[in-house]
């Protein structure tokens, strides 16, 4: 028997997705420095703005006091991993809530440096362009790590992790 719960609103998916979208752009088709690339680096900057309000007063699974960092349920859930135990979690997985604030955070951080070089104060500082572009490579190496976790976890639960970020609902077998 399957269980079919809502779990992502309208907001969350909407958010996740013109995220997805906004990084894809400027990380492959717009050019660093020209005005699409600073347009699309604001909306990035909206859209955070969005979600850190949306993780405050929104719904059960977007607000950030249902997946709080927590030590001890990150190493459950590796040992959960680690003994083959699967664990049900209708929002964010420890791990997956880890990813999620290290995500906005270097998201706000491009946003911000990216921003940063477009002033007369910041504007050809090295530190500052230095700072956007290690923080692409760590936006890029978190992607990847996301999309791969996202693809195991979805196998080993037997939970379309894909698929709920576009209906909204978890099916649990």
């Amino acid at each position: 028997m399957s269980v079919k719960l809502p779990v992502w609103d309208p907001l969350v998916r909407l958010f996740h997705w013109s995220l997805v979208a906004a990084f894809v752009a400027n990380a492959f088709f717009t050019r660093s420095g020209k005005e699409v690339h600073q347009w699309v680096g604001y909306a990035v900057a909206g859209l955070i703005a969005l979600r850190l309000i949306w993780g405050l007063v929104g719904t059960r699974h977007a607000r950030f006091a249902d997946f709080p960092p927590s030590p001890s349920a990150v190493l459950g859930q590796i040992g959960d991993m680690a003994t083959g135990r699967r664990r049900r979690h209708e929002g964010h997985s420890p791990l997956g809530a880890l990813m999620i604030y290290n995500l906005l955070l270097t998201m706000a951080g491009l946003a911000a440096s990216g921003y940063a070089m477009t002033t007369l104060a910041f504007f050809g500082v090295g530190w500052v362009e230095e700072a956007h572009e290690v923080l692409v490579v760590w936006a890029e190496i978190s992607v990847v790590v996301h999309i791969v976790a996202v693809v195991l976890e979805s196998r080993r639960l037997g939970v379309n992790l894909p698929k709920s970020m576009v209906t909204g609902y978890k099916t649990f077998r």
